[in-house]
């Protein structure tokens, strides 16, 4: 590996781990746990995913969809059914990957990813707005005024600084220099040690402390799934993204299988669930961070952290990473998609629209479906409308029917209006040469009509039938004449 490189991947490793602190302090309280359980989290899945993961560059650690998922768990069931949770989750995300499933992202539409991003840039932002209360109250007079003109002193470092230099990753300056300029004037402002004390030891093996039956299986299952399908897709949306950024391609199938093994450890050593994260995955590529050390570095300086630096690490200002992250929620919105508004369809606007709203109002695996079903809804819909028949009297008497388009459940309706067997002659011949057969309800749709024709006493003759079709109507146990 090339030295700017290394130093490069060391930077933003090192920024990283200061946007990482805060966040899964944060989640952990969410999700009512000890904040060391989301550290000792984002130190063990980082690491792992980074060392053994698809997608260099890629930041996982304990992540906020995560947390809100498991909640209800925690308050009703306690912590050692959270860990057997993350183990069964982990579980399911290696079976996930080792099944090639990650491929399914595919199946994602571009306007549902840019929902997703929206959305997410959006959360990420209004997390930030916890840090400006005391308490239940917002801060008001100096507190406020202090806490607001630091975070601007933060973002103005980290747009302006890198056109001055890029030697250094500005997040990192903007973090240091706040902190030293509050540590040297005394301000009277939060701190990170004010969130949570992060002293702790290094993690211990531990199996989880619950009755290993059928009972517990029920109660874990539905989290476990749904921790997993969450963790799943925020994992793979981010890894289009970190593709899209860098312009180079992961291998989602190895991520997924080496996030699973990583929550398993997670589990297994008493830290919390976890998947990639945007927001620190936007502020290791942008500080520079493209190899697989950058995440390592991060996830190592965690466990540093709070083994050694906690005294130092307590006295960063709260302000100085609530900038950061709002200069990253600017930048993990998709601007463009503001702009494209009156470029595309209007059914694009709407599931971009959707996605976004629905990931912020509720959760992420919820909207990244309903704007699947809203875009597939859309496409039947579409292809539906695009199915013609060409029709003309041939010289023997016979009329020709030429069928264009897909025929499938949503364009039965349209395929069978196209024909008059009522008052076309006694042969007709229909020309399948342009029209794709889809599933059963096209096999139907085509013996309805055979059906149709028979009954007003005329033959119906169909040529060119695709060797596709031609597997469907046998399977079907339908003849084709």
């Amino acid at each position: 590996m090339k030295p700017i490189r290394l130093r490069a991947d060391v930077l933003a490793g090192l920024t990283t781990s200061f946007a990482l602190l805060p966040e899964c302090i944060a989640f952990a309280l969410v999700a009512h746990l000890n904040p060391l359980m989301g550290l000792y989290g984002a130190f063990i899945i980082c690491t792992l995913t980074a060392l053994f993961g698809g997608r260099p560059g890629m930041v996982s650690g304990a992540a906020g969809s995560m947390a809100v998922v498991i909640v209800a768990l925690v308050v009703q069931h306690g912590v050692q059914y959270l860990l057997a949770t993350v183990l069964l989750g982990g579980l399911i995300m290696m079976a996930f990957g080792l099944l090639r499933l990650g491929k399914l992202v595919r199946m994602v539409p571009h306007p549902v990813m840019l929902g997703f991003v929206n959305g997410l840039a959006i959360i990420i932002a209004l997390a930030q707005l916890e840090h400006f209360k005391s308490g239940e109250d917002w801060l008001t007079g100096t507190p406020l005024y202090l806490m607001a003109g630091l975070v601007a002193l933060t973002m103005a470092i980290v747009y302006i600084l890198p056109r001055l230099t890029r030697a250094v990753p500005p997040a990192l300056v903007a973090i240091l220099g706040v902190g030293l300029l509050v540590y040297l004037f005394g301000l009277p402002t939060r701190t990170l040690g004010d969130m949570a004390h992060i002293a702790g030891g290094l993690p211990t093996f531990a199996v989880p402390d619950i009755p290993w039956n059928l009972e517990t299986l029920r109660i874990i299952a539905p989290y476990a799934i749904l921790m997993a399908l969450v963790g799943l897709l925020e994992t793979l949306l981010t890894l289009n993204l970190t593709d899209e950024i860098t312009e180079t391609r992961g291998y989602p199938d190895r991520e997924c299988v080496a996030l699973g093994a990583a929550n398993m450890v997670s589990g297994a050593f008493g830290g919390m669930g976890g998947c990639a994260m945007i927001g620190q995955t936007v502020i290791n590529l942008s500080s520079g961070g493209r190899g697989r050390l950058s995440g390592v570095v991060a996830g190592v300086l965690i466990l540093l952290f709070i083994l050694f630096l906690s005294p130092l690490i307590e006295r960063i200002p709260l302000a100085a990473l609530v900038g950061v992250m709002f200069v990253v929620s600017q930048q993990t919105f998709a601007w463009a998609s503001l702009r494209v508004v009156n470029k595309v369809p209007l059914n694009d606007v709407l599931v971009i629209i959707a996605v976004t709203t629905i990931t912020v109002l509720t959760d992420l695996a919820t909207a990244v479906l309903c704007g699947i079903i809203i875009a597939a809804l859309n496409f039947a819909w579409q292809q539906a409308r695009e199915l013609y028949a060409d029709a003309h009297l041939e010289a023997d008497g016979s009329k020709l029917y030429r069928l264009h388009g897909t025929l499938f459940f949503a364009s039965t309706t349209p395929f069978l209006n196209q024909f008059d067997p009522a008052n076309d002659p006694a042969r007709v011949t229909l020309d399948c040469r342009h029209l794709s057969f889809v599933d059963y309800s096209a096999i139907a749709a085509l013996k309805t009509l055979r059906e149709r024709y028979a009954k007003a006493g005329k033959h119906l003759q169909v040529f060119h039938l695709s060797e596709r079709c031609k597997k469907l109507l046998k399977r079907a146990g339908e003849e084709h004449h």
